[in-house]
């Protein structure tokens, strides 16, 4: 569990009061990529600040350290794809893919604008890239945790990479292998914070 000393060195607060934390705080050896920040995504376009931060409420960056940490034993370290999203990026996300499951409407907040949800994948502890079945958001049955083609190595490490999630009580996107949630994330508010640090 991460101290309450230490994820109080990078609180944001959003309008409603609830803070996010920088996740390299609980993860040092976190690898962040955020793909929204460059435009090697689907939506072809960087609509993320070039110093966006991997932002997560403090219960959602906890137990990302504890699946870290088993991961580590494994010889392995988490990447990053995406964390905290403003809801502004859902509108745009949701006006080229509005299929719910892989896309979440925006009326309602998807659970990343709530700091609540992570997408990430595994490397190796010097950071090189692992097998997995699909590239970061692909929307065909590919995604799926039980997709069965691929290379059994994919498999293995899509494997790998859920038990630590949900050992470490994470709850899996059944259509996308790199999506996880916390418990009860719908319950909590869409937040509204800067990326970056201000001052």
């Amino acid at each position: 569990m991460l101290p309450a000393a230490k994820l109080a060195m990078t609180v944001w607060l959003a309008a409603g009061g609830e803070p996010l934390v920088d996740a390299t705080e609980a993860v040092p050896d976190l690898v962040v990529d955020m793909r929204y920040a460059t435009e090697d995504n689907f939506l072809k376009r960087k609509v993320y600040p070039e110093d966006a931060r991997c932002l997560l409420l403090p219960d959602s960056a906890r137990r990302l350290k504890q699946a870290a940490d088993v991961l580590r034993t494994k010889g392995y370290r988490v990447k990053v794809y995406d964390c905290y999203r403003p809801r502004a990026v859902q509108w745009e996300m949701w006006k080229l893919v509005p299929k719910p499951g892989y896309v979440a409407n925006p009326k309602f907040g998807s659970n990343h604008n709530r700091g609540a949800a992570v997408d990430l994948t595994l490397v190796t502890l010097e950071g090189a890239p692992v097998e997995m079945p699909t590239p970061f958001d692909d929307f065909t049955p590919a995604a799926h945790h039980g997709y069965k083609g691929g290379s059994e190595a994919s498999r293995k490490h899509r494997q790998v990479l859920l038990e630590a999630m949900e050992g470490a009580g994470f709850l899996r996107n059944k259509m996308e292998w790199w999506h996880y949630d916390v418990p009860g994330a719908k319950k909590m508010p869409v937040l509204d914070v800067p990326f970056t640090k201000s001052g």
